[in-house]
């Protein structure tokens, strides 16, 4: 139920707590999420301190966050397809399936785009 005199401020800042409770979820219940988390802890000095352009900077810090979208992303699907039910069917097989690939293409966009501008570095 949409609730009443939801507009302006009033509204994104109601937005914002329900993404931060989406976050609070994803990091409690989603082991996949905690570890890319963490990676990207360490990831993203290594790309403020690394010794490229600002695009590239730029490059190897979206490349991390694309795999964090990706991943609550795939976690929302995931539970969807749970909450449907408890049956296997198999398009809820492919849903889930189709949702990983995802987060396994962003990974290996994220592996190349690292690869691409660091490993020259180390030549």
């Amino acid at each position: 139920m949409k609730p009443a005199n939801n507009h302006g401020i009033k509204r994104v800042i109601r937005a914002t707590g329900f993404s931060f409770k989406g976050l609070k979820s994803a990091w409690t219940h989603e082991a996949a999420f905690r570890q890319e988390v963490m990676l990207a802890v360490l990831l993203l000095p290594v790309a403020a301190w690394a010794p490229v352009s600002m695009v590239e900077k730029l490059l190897l810090v979206l490349t991390v966050f694309i795999v964090l979208i990706v991943e609550l992303l795939n976690s929302a699907i995931e539970a969807v397809v749970d909450r449907v039910g408890d049956e296997i069917h198999p398009l809820s097989g492919q849903a889930k399936d189709i949702a990983s690939a995802a987060v396994f293409i962003s990974l290996c966009l994220c592996g190349l785009t690292w690869g691409a501008i660091l490993l020259p570095l180390l030549a």
